[in-house]
């Protein structure tokens, strides 16, 4: 295992390697659940096909991220990349009502697209093109990848990571409609009996985090998974003592047994190309470039954003074994068409683990045991309360805002493109985007100031792709 992970070289060591990828899986462990019901319209659209999302959600995340331990020795985990599974279930839907095809048969349709993105990548992977683009990317847009990915984990937590329902609607969120509120008051009459379970998510969530501070700044290792666990306990105990509820009651009724015959019947190898070649080609290739462009700089800014808060990055701002992380991104992604989910990308809650020790493949590798072994203990996997993993995205968030003492703010040239970055990204929800949008000031603003010189071609190339996916309705 030293040997072939060279966990000395790295810095690290077997225990801290595992309690990383521990910590990595408990804060992306709700995509298990999340993914599938996001694809299926909540199980609205049959249990056998959520059966077979859930399965397909375990062993893509499970290969892709064992890839990445494997071929790349890098920290990161994989899994059905949020934002675009939302978007693939909305091109079901389309594909659903301009053929008149069922929803199983046009999400059969619409894995091909994915099937093809993946494929496109590993050309693309093999051939350098995607580790080109990576170094296209100005260096100060580069450095501050990583505080924007920084500040879109902490909206993540303050806000999205989980909403609260009630008889007077929703979802309500903790930053949004908690610290928001006008009073106290007007947050509880607009939340009605949820503003009770939003008090338990709050303390929850900054019990989690205060611990998981006071256990790093003692240089407490694996803080931040003991902390995750602290702020479980504390939202497990309010359930029951405060909230009369049964923490635990799920398990009761849960079944452990994996799902493999619905996967079989709905999503194995189930690629419909017939059915795909029936949407038309014009919609079908403008589908496939927005899938490539949106899947290819969410991987790139989550690798190159985690890796310099890991130090990973050499003095030039790029990442060794880019290619063949690049080249892991791409295989889950086919490893997911063919199992049944959407595109497959590295997942910005990696930072959780890095932040942890994290440095080698073994932390990834146990990411993936833990995905593989989901398909069996998934119903414990989702007791994990949202609260707790907000505590771990928070404070990771926090870390990975150090590399801008990295950035010259002299420099109008770097200030402009990086502080929209900042922006876009919490904002959008996307990190392609705000890479994008930075790729576009940067150019803009050299042509202004007469320094075309200064932008390569690939960066022009790159910012043009980019004002054709904002401003044109293809």
């Amino acid at each position: 295992m030293e040997k072939f992970f060279r966990l000395k070289e790295n810095g690290t060591t077997v225990r801290t390697e595992v309690v990383a990828g521990l910590t990595t899986f408990m804060t992306m462990a709700y995509i298990i659940a999340l993914n599938p019901n996001l694809l299926t319209g909540f199980g609205a659209m049959g249990q056998d096909l959520w059966n077979g999302v859930f399965m397909a959600t375990c062993l893509a995340s499970a290969i892709g991220t064992l890839c990445m331990a494997l071929l790349a020795n890098k920290p990161f985990a994989m899994a059905p990349g949020m934002g675009l599974n939302s978007f693939f279930a909305v091109v079901v839907s389309n594909i659903a009502a301009i053929t008149g095809f069922t929803y199983l048969k046009s999400f059969q349709s619409a894995l091909v697209i994915i099937f093809v993105e993946g494929v496109v990548f590993i050309i693309l992977s093999i051939f350098n093109v995607r580790e080109k683009i990576v170094e296209a990317i100005p260096l100060g847009v580069r450095l501050g990848i990583g505080p924007a990915i920084g500040l879109m984990l902490m909206n993540i937590g303050f806000g999205s990571n989980a909403g609260v329902y009630s008889e007077t609607g929703g979802p309500f969120f903790a930053m949004r409609d908690f610290f928001g509120a006008l009073t106290a008051a007007s947050a509880r009459d607009a939340m009605g009996s949820g503003y009770a379970v939003m008090i338990l998510y709050v303390v929850t969530m900054f019990a989690g985090l205060f611990m998981i501070v006071a256990l790093d700044h003692k240089g407490v290792k694996g803080s931040v998974l003991y902390g995750m666990l602290f702020a479980s306990v504390v939202y497990w105990a309010g359930q029951g003592i405060f909230l009369k509820t049964n923490p635990f009651a799920s398990l009761a009724t849960a079944s452990f047994v994996p799902p493999f015959a619905d996967m079989a019947k709905t999503t194995l190898f189930k690629l419909d190309f017939a059915g795909f070649a029936q949407v038309g080609w014009f919609t079908l290739i403008t589908l496939v470039i927005t899938f490539c462009i949106i899947d290819m700089f969410d991987t790139i800014g989550t690798l190159v954003g985690t890796a310099s808060r890991a130090n990973m990055l050499d003095k030039d701002g790029n990442m060794p074994q880019m290619k063949e992380a690049l080249l892991s991104d791409a295989i889950g992604t086919i490893t997911g068409s063919v199992t049944g989910t959407s595109t497959v990308t590295t997942f910005i809650e990696s930072a959780a683990g890095v932040a942890a020790g994290g440095r080698t493949g073994l932390t990834a590798l146990t990411t993936a045991i833990m995905f593989l072994l989901c398909m069996f203990i998934a119903p414990i996997a989702a007791i994990i309360p949202a609260a707790a993993t907000s505590s771990a995205l928070i404070y990771v968030g926090i870390l990975m805002l150090a590399n801008l003492k990295k950035i010259d703010f002299e420099d109008i040239t770097q200030t402009l493109p990086v502080t929209v970055m900042l922006l876009a990204m919490p904002i959008s929800g996307s990190i392609g985007h705000g890479i994008g949008l930075a790729l576009i000031c940067y150019t803009a603003i050299k042509l202004f100031t007469g320094k075309s010189g200064d932008v390569s071609l690939l960066t022009y190339v790159l910012s043009v792709i980019f004002l054709i996916k904002f401003f044109l309705p293809l």
